[in-house]
């Protein structure tokens, strides 16, 4: 499944905050620097969905806040611990 996602570096806390027009805004603490924040943002979506970090794969976006992440695992297990839009 692909996800768009809508990155907010050198948050306070690492969450998904909600949606972002067709995209998940998620919130990470690490700053936009050396790949860090894609690091984190891997490495939290795969937590965050209950999958291995081997599951979730950058597509699009390295150095954007706009990103396109794939997850492979079942799309309605993934749409169940997505927010409501």
């Amino acid at each position: 499944m692909k996800l768009a996602i809508h990155v907010q570096p050198r948050a306070s806390r690492n969450a998904i905050v909600g949606w972002h027009g067709d995209a998940l805004k998620v919130a990470l603490t690490a700053p936009p620097v050396e790949g860090a924040a894609n690091a984190a943002l891997i490495a939290f979506l795969a937590e965050a969905f209950g999958l291995k970090r081997s599951q979730v794969s950058l597509v699009r976006g390295d150095s954007s806040r706009h990103k396109l992440v794939e997850l492979a695992a079942d799309e309605a297990a993934i749409n169940a611990r997505l927010p409501p839009r």
